[in-house]
Order: structure tokens, then C-alpha cells, then sequence
């Protein structure tokens, strides 16, 4: 039987990183897209811009803390602010279903209205296509984002995590994915929790401001926090070492993931950032992300260390174990 496609393929793990080198990079290899960052860096008049495109298949398409118009423009800002760029515009292509209400539609799009207002981007194009009943589950979105570097200089890569560098997380990990879930399965232990879908643009737009020399960013949507980190370890050759102890996890998350079976380090996350940087300008990054809503939970996880790719956690109980790459999403259709 010839091999097909499954949800591992697009789940951001060990499996889909196998599927893009053979194949995708196979016919669209060029020097702008080798590096698999967030978005490309191109050449605009001269100056660096960025590009970068997202799908969103996300079910329920209403959800605690947002909707799929919301995380639609969320994504994206996000993916751009993540190579340091300033977002400018989205593009924006709906794929709906016979059947969707206009009412529906409706809220999706005022949502998306208000969070690129929030992101300061405007929607400058689009298109919309419409597929037999039963075909689309509802809505599927897919917005392109394009920025500008807010520093002509930067040089922001999942390649550039040096030995020494500081790893911090924003806030608290893995509640998008638990709000997904207790939507979609009805969950009563978990009535309080909703996702943290949120633009961090303006956030990150003030660390590179105040001179924050940042080597690494990437959002921890699909695969998580250990899934970003063994991307990044992977691609800049060192070894990264976080502590149990300083992962900020929320006890509603925690119960949710004793009950479940989840492991919250490679939960997805929809309004959190993982930057690596020079040790001596982590305190003052963390300082002025406190002053943030979206990073007042910001703490140093870890640490880089020279090494091959490997990923390790230091426990509460002062043992060691390896966080591998994931090989599949633990909830599929979480963003």
C-alpha cells in the first residue's frame, strides 16, 4: 500500500519535520526558505522584511478565550514577531462550508476586525471560496502576514542560540490546549481555564527597543515548549537543559494533565514566547516583560549548553530526564 498522509504529518513534531525536508523542501528549496524559521526574511527596496502564512482548522471554532478569526491574526502577528518584525498586513482567505451561519461568520469576522486593531495590522486582501455541506467542518482560515524588521540589524535565527544563553518563557504553558479540550469534550474539572490566544507583537516590539539582544524566538504552538526546544537545540547544535521547578504551570493545567495523561511541556500554547539570549541581558528582559499583561509570568526556564541537540529537564526531585521530540500531537485540530 503506498504511505499517505496522517495527522502526524502536520502536527509540528519529529514526523512533520521528516515531511517537510523530504518532500516540501524537495521542490520549493531556495535560499529564503532554508532555514524553516517562523517566516522568510526577503528583500523589499532594498531592506529585510519578513513573510510568513498560517492555516487554521481549530474545532470548536468558538472557544474559551477566543475563536478562529482571533487565533487566525494572533498566529500570524505572532510568527512575525517572532523574527523580530513589526506587522504590518495580513492577507486573509476563508474556506467555508454549505451550511455555515451568517451569524457565525459574522462574529468571526468582527473578532478578526478587533484583534488586528489590537495588533495594529490591517487586512488588505483576500479571498473566500465556499465547499459542499460536510466537507469543511464550518471555516477553515489562512492568513499571510508581512512586517518589517524593527531593527535593520537583526539577526534573529533558530539557528543563533549560543552556549550560555538564558531560556525564558512568557507565562503560564499549556492552557490553549486544555481550553480546546474541555470545549470539545465538555470538561467540568476544567470550567475555569481558557486559551491564551493573544497578539505579542507590541510586547516584543519593546524588548528589541530597550536593546534586549535577542539570539532565538519561536511561539510554542503545535509540539509545545519541548517541541521548540528541540527544534531550536537541534538547529543550533547545543544542548538545552530547563528546570522543573521554574516552568510556570498553572494547578488547573497541572490536574487536567495528572488526569489525562498529558505531558504539559509539549502542550500547545497560543500567547506565549520562548527567547534565548545572552545570559547578562536576561534579568533586564524579563524586568520589562513583567510590565507586560502578556509576559507578567515570565521566568528563566533554562539554560544552553554546548552539545549535539539533546533536550533535558531537571525534576523537583533533582533527577534527569530527556525531552524527546514529539512524534504527534497529543489533541489534534488545536489551532
Amino acid at each position: 500500500m503506498n504511505d499517505i498522509v496522517t495527522l502526524s504529518h502536520g502536527a509540528g513534531g519529529k514526523v512533520a519535520r521528516k515531511f517537510i525536508e523530504n518532500y516540501i523542501k524537495k521542490y520549493f528549496l531556495c535560499s529564503e526558505l532554508e532555514p524553516l524559521e517562523d517566516g522568510a526574511i526577503i528583500k523589499v527596496n532594498s531592506k529585510r522584511a519578513v513573510i510568513t502564512t498560517d492555516s487554521f482548522v481549530i474545532f470548536p471554532y468558538f472557544f474559551s478565550g477566543g475563536d478562529i478569526g482571533k487565533l487566525s491574526v494572533c498566529g500570524t502577528v505572532n510568527d512575525l514577531a517572532a523574527m523580530g518584525a513589526k506587522p504590518l498586513y495580513l492577507t486573509c482567505a476563508f474556506i467555508l462550508e454549505e451550511g455555515l451561519t451568517l451569524s457565525d461568520f459574522e462574529k468571526i469576522l468582527k473578532s478578526m476586525k478587533k484583534t488586528a486593531i489590537k495588533a495594529g495590522v490591517k487586512i488588505v486582501a483576500g479571498d473566500t471560496k465556499v465547499v459542499p455541506k460536510t466537507k469543511g467542518d464550518g471555516i477553515y482560515i489562512n492568513t499571510t502576514g508581512y512586517g518589517e524588521l524593527i531593527k535593520e540589524n537583526l539577526k534573529i535565527s533558530v539557528k543563533n542560540a549560543k552556549p550560555g544563553n538564558a531560556v525564558i518563557i512568557t507565562g503560564y504553558i499549556g492552557e490553549h490546549e486544555i481550553s480546546i479540550l474541555k470545549d470539545r469534550e465538555g470538561l467540568s474539572f476544567t470550567a475555569n481555564i481558557k486559551s491564551d490566544c493573544a497578539p505579542l507583537n507590541k510586547m516584543i516590539e519593546k524588548l528589541i527597543l530597550k536593546n534586549v539582544k535577542i539570539n532565538t524566538m519561536r511561539d510554542p504552538t503545535r509540539g509545545g515548549v519541548a517541541g521548540v526546544l528541540n527544534e531550536i537545540a537541534l538547529s543550533s547544535n547545543v544542548d538545552i537543559e530547563i528546570y522543573e521547578k521554574q516552568v510556570p504551570i498553572s494547578k488547573i493545567v497541572q490536574s487536567a494533565c495528572k488526569i489525562m495523561g498529558f505531558e504539559p511541556l509539549y502542550l500547545a500554547n497560543e500567547g506565549k514566547m520562548i527567547i534565548i539570549l545572552d545570559d547578562k541581558d536576561a534579568k533586564k528582559a524579563i524586568n520589562i516583560l513583567k510590565q507586560d499583561k502578556y509576559g507578567k509570568n515570565s521566568k528563566i526556564i533554562g539554560y544552553c549548553k554546548k552539545g549535539t541537540g539533546m533536550v533535558t529537564i531537571k525534576t523537583k526531585s533533582g533527577g534527569k530526564r530527556i525531552l524527546l521530540q514529539p512524534e504527534k500531537e497529543q489533541l489534534p485540530r488545536i489551532c
